[in-house]
């Protein structure tokens, strides 16, 4: 959390000089004090700082300067910092517009120059204001703070990437809360601007890149390195867990991550079945957990970099990362995941981020309350999505192809479903259409038996259907299935994999076609497709790297 600022305006140098001396011999260690020498000085000032979430204590200022008296800079300054206290220096011949500035701007306070000696004259009174400032700021937020529309798809994609990265962020609704509308007015920012980001002691970012709000945040988005042991493509459950086990057991090793550590899994309302953790734990839990042990053990992660192309160069591996840059690796430990298949549909795509969502995140959890909710899927994830939705909205509506929940979700979540007053399970249907003007305002739905369709009213749709692998970058040389799920050890000894394996040798278990490339969590051909499957093949590919390394 940053100190609180104090702010100082006088003309006179010396005097400015003299006030910011005291103050910071009593207060330094506590605020920041800065000085301006001007009233346009000390606007200049406060923009910043309200641009930059950095809150202000006290503004002291001297009423008599040019171009702009302390009263009026406090009365303009109301705008930047309407919580601050307001001291007015001042001389005994000025003590009548003093006493008229506490009715009519506010004034907390005025004190007749000179101060001297600042404990017995000026310190009491500061004191005073001070204490009484704290006590209405119990705590001082340095979070993140976006603006934008509730419905803008890039505003959406910017409040999941700082979620889904554990960067706290507060949010401002341009149409619902006029300090979004103040903001936006600070910073400049035209409505083709937004989502405006406000970083702590950074410049306003006007709907930025992912990859220029990371470097904003001061994540890690470059290498270190030029050559690993072993890279990592993916930050879910099977990279993390790869990463701990390689950097625990001297590997340098790096973890190249597009999104956000955790993967799909990272999302996850609710894993109930992990072992060690009776109560369950939220994906974004596990996630944080797992990268404190990466971090702890050395591990470079490389977050809002996509992987666009692999390339074999004798005995290195190396990853080709969009724009002009690269890591290369002794070996490489492939652990993308998957994603959800997009559903088709009428209108599906024009208003995906706008009320159509993959997945879903707590914030948006929160931004359903009393509202109808629909979910396509039925799979655990589904399930888990549908129960913390019924947390906030009035009603929950499952959209299922099949005619049971049976043979795609463990029956402790199918039960407990089921038994929600406010989950209602639609079998045999399918969601065919989605309209609306801006954002999602109804959605269609089709019984698969009767052939009937009908209307709802929704301004929240989330799908969780199938898995589909992102594997296009790995190129010819990596032998993968029709559906792109990558194939490994005894599979490329099947019938029509046989001419795909280069060397005598036969390829340890979860090594793909190239040898040093391995493959593990749900990016592998025939893989398990749950948490604890993926840990364990994360951490049996570095086993494996083991081996392969010993060879070459």
């Amino acid at each position: 959390m940053s100190r609180p600022t104090i702010l100082t305006v006088d003309d006179d140098p010396q005097v400015s000089a003299a006030i910011s001396r005291d103050l910071r011999r009593r207060y330094g260690g506590d605020y920041r004090i800065v000085r301006a020498t001007s009233g346009t000085d000390a606007l200049d000032a406060l923009t910043k700082l309200a641009l930059r979430n950095q809150a202000v204590a006290l503004i002291a200022s001297d009423q008599r300067m040019p171009q702009m008296t302390g009263i009026e800079m406090l009365e303009l300054a109301r705008s930047h910092a309407p919580e601050a206290k307001y001291l007015l220096l001042t001389a005994y011949a000025d003590t009548d517009v003093a006493i008229k500035a506490i009715n009519e701007i506010g004034l907390d306070h005025y004190l007749l120059k000179p101060w001297d000696p600042p404990e017995d004259r000026l310190y009491p009174v500061i004191d005073e204001l001070l204490d009484d400032w704290q006590h209405a700021h119990p705590d001082h937020s340095s979070d993140v703070r976006v603006v934008g529309h509730r419905w803008s798809d890039r505003s959406h994609e910017i409040k999941t990437f700082l979620a889904r990265n554990h960067v706290p962020y507060r949010w401002y609704d341009i149409e619902r809360d006029a300090e979004a509308v103040q903001l936006s007015g600070l910073a400049g920012a035209a409505p083709a601007d937004l989502p405006l980001v406000l970083v702590p002691d950074g410049d306003p970012l006007q709907s930025p890149s992912t990859l220029d709000l990371a470097g904003a945040l001061g994540l890690r988005t470059t290498a270190d390195q030029r050559l690993y042991d072993v890279c990592i493509v993916g930050g879910g459950p099977a990279g993390l867990a790869a990463a701990v086990y390689a950097a625990s057991e001297g590997l340098s090793t790096v973890i190249v991550e597009r999104e956000a550590p955790g993967g799909q899994a990272g999302q996850s309302a609710a894993i109930e079945n992990y072992l060690g953790f009776p109560k369950g734990l939220t994906g974004s839990d596990l996630a944080q957990r797992a990268v404190a042990q990466v971090s702890r053990f050395g591990a470079e992660m490389v977050l809002a970099r996509d992987v666009v192309g692999f390339e074999t160069r004798g005995p290195v591996r190396a990853v080709l990362l969009e724009g002009p840059a690269e890591i290369e690796a002794r070996s490489l430990i492939v652990a993308t995941g998957v994603s959800y298949r997009r559903l088709e549909g009428d209108g599906l795509d024009e208003l995906t981020g706008r009320g159509v969502y993959y997945g879903v995140t707590a914030g948006e959890a929160g931004q359903c309350e009393g509202d109808d909710v629909y979910i396509v899927g039925a799979a655990n994830s589904a399930g888990q999505a549908a129960l913390n939705l019924a947390g906030y909205a009035k009603r929950v509506v499952l959209v299922v192809r099949a005619a049971t929940l049976e043979l795609t979700m463990s029956r402790y979540l199918m039960e407990r479903i089921l038994a929600a007053p406010n989950i209602e399970v639609r079998y045999r249907t399918e969601v065919v259409a989605c309209r609306g003007d801006g954002h999602l305002e109804s959605l269609t739905l089709a019984d698969k038996e009767s052939g009937l369709s009908e209307e709802v009213g929704s301004s929240w749709l989330f799908i969780f259907i199938g898995a589909s692998p992102r594997t296009d970058w790995l190129g010819p040389e990596v032998v993968r299935d029709h559906l792109g799920f990558v194939v490994t050890g005894p599979d490329l000894q099947a019938p029509g994999h046989t001419d795909a394996w280069p060397l005598a040798r036969v390829p340890f278990t979860l090594e793909t076609s190239v040898p040093g490339v391995f493959a593990a969590g749900d990016v592998r051909l025939d893989s398990m497709k749950r948490v604890a499957s993926a840990v364990g093949e994360g951490a049996m590919s570095v086993y494996l790297v083991h081996r392969y390394l010993a060879t070459i």
